[in-house]
């Protein structure tokens, strides 16, 4: 299964999901980047959304 795989120069926090699942499942798994065999956590599409919108408006 394809995998999104963030590109960070400075090694730091990334996340990774699959696109795939997210369309055919409707639900976003997501894992540590440098754990790849590591647990996922699972979120609803629309609980991702809002996730991400927050990070978007937010100054992390």
């Amino acid at each position: 299964m394809a995998q999104e795989h963030p590109q960070q120069p400075d090694g730091g926090n990334c996340l990774e999901w699959t696109p795939a699942t997210a369309a055919t499942r409707g639900v976003i798994p997501v894992r540590d980047s440098k754990d790849p065999h590591g647990p996922a956590l699972v979120f609803s599409s629309a609980a991702w959304s809002d996730f991400v919108a927050f990070i978007r408006a937010t100054d992390i």
